[in-house]
């Protein structure tokens, strides 16, 4: 948990300092588009490939190389921001870079969890990551991030860098198996092949086909519903910069409310019904904005949103730490980022397409009909007896099994 949160910050604080430094270098809207196209680029074109190196190698040893990887793309950064030097090459080079290194550190991590992790810890550990990228990501970083920068680049950018090597040493902590056992061919059989296998294996399982699906679809609503809100709360809401931080904020409040309760949620009910939430709440944060223009009225819902979308992020993860095995984990979590970070920018786009031609509201009105869509597909294929058969008597959660989820974390699950 410290290299996540650790990580997680200094990615946060990136987010800043990178296109801060770009806007020092242009004015363009679709060269600075691209500094952040570069930083995503990665999760699209390599984490199939990415995921077949975390099931081949030890994943603790990747988690020290993608840090390894960051911390002399920030060297190189901090001697530009020194001299005065960088220019958009090197930005979009050094961001592209740093995105294959995020590639490679959060699939890794993914599959770390269930190998250095006992059972009964799985869902706690999933819900304090959750948490932990929530905080640091949609809070701390940029807030961080923007104090750094005003006291100079090159404190940001070594501040930054010094980050990335105490999440080096973190790693060292780990203990436990952290080499991925066979599957199938393991690392003999060609890349393509294994990559074909991760998919065949996702395509075969209903219950992890369900879920991607899902995640696929709300993921593709959040990008919309990111990409329209700008013009929908300056236009028709009539909100300040302010006012709209403040919805924006709402979000991350409701997903740190999630990573919160939703353990003691999946023990107070079903943990299907608690995975449900995640629909309602993402159909609301669509829905709202057609039919107010109250900011708390929009911003309940963004709230239910974030909120719902822990919920589910964890009990998803949790669900497949369960069904995939351990010399598949890479590849499958390498293609839940394709499905979720993926389907983001492909509904921004199509979003932004539809803006233009029938308007921001009409436009974020037709990505609803696709969420209510799902509800059928899931509530007959999550059903109370699949879940009984995942987890056991852990859906119950029995009495004694409620003790070690007070206890401290081990040395393990800290360094995680």
């Amino acid at each position: 948990m410290v290299f996540t949160a650790v990580t997680n910050l200094a990615d946060g604080v990136l987010k800043v300092v990178l296109p801060l430094m770009g806007a020092g270098l242009t004015a363009s809207p679709m060269a600075l588009s691209t500094l952040s196209v570069m930083l995503m680029l990665p999760t699209l074109l390599l984490s199939f490939h990415v995921g077949v190196l975390v099931d081949r190698h030890d994943r603790r040893s990747l988690l020290l190389l993608s840090n390894v990887v960051r911390i002399s793309c920030l060297g190189v950064l901090l001697g530009y921001a020194s001299i005065g030097g960088a220019t958009l090459p090197v930005l979009y080079t050094l961001g592209f870079v740093l995105g294959v290194a995020d590639v490679v550190a959060a699939t890794a991590i993914s599959a770390l969890i269930p190998s250095v992790v006992p059972k009964s810890g799985w869902e706690r550990t999933n819900a304090w990551v959750t948490g932990i990228e929530t905080v640091a990501q949609e809070f701390c970083g940029p807030v961080v991030g923007g104090l750094l920068i005003a006291t100079g680049t090159s404190v940001a950018v070594g501040t930054t860098g010094a980050a990335y090597v105490f999440a080096a040493l973190t790693v060292l902590f780990l203990a436990g198996a952290t080499k991925a056992k066979r599957h199938g061919g393991g690392g003999a059989e060609p890349v393509r092949r294994q990559i074909v296998e991760g998919l065949q294996f996702l395509w075969r399982q209903r219950t992890l086909r369900l879920t991607s699906a899902v995640l696929t679809v709300l993921c593709a609503c959040w990008g919309a519903w990111l990409a329209l809100m700008p013009l929908i709360a300056v236009h028709e809401m009539r909100l300040g910069s302010e006012e709209y931080g403040v919805l924006l904020s709402l979000l991350g409040v409701g997903g740190l409310a999630g990573a919160a309760c939703v353990a003691w949620l999946n023990r107070l009910g079903n943990r299907r019904w608690v995975m449900f939430s995640d629909l309602v709440g993402t159909f609301a944060m669509v829905v709202a904005p057609l039919l107010s223009a109250n900011i708390w009225v929009v911003g309940a819902a963004a709230f239910a949103g974030g909120f719902g979308g822990v919920l589910w992020s964890v009990n998803a993860r949790t669900i497949s730490q369960y069904l995939v095995p351990d010399g598949m984990r890479g590849r499958f979590s390498a293609t839940a980022r394709v499905f979720s970070l993926g389907a983001m920018p492909v509904g921004a786009g199509v979003a932004g397409v539809l803006g233009e031609l029938i308007g921001p509201r009409a436009a974020l009105a037709l990505f609803a009909p696709p969420i209510l869509l799902l509800v059928v597909p899931f509530l007959s294929t999550l059903t109370p007896k699949v879940l009984d058969g995942i987890f056991g008597d852990l859906t119950k959660t029995p009495p004694d099994e409620e003790a070690p989820a007070a206890e401290p974390a081990t040395a393990e699950e800290k360094a995680v």
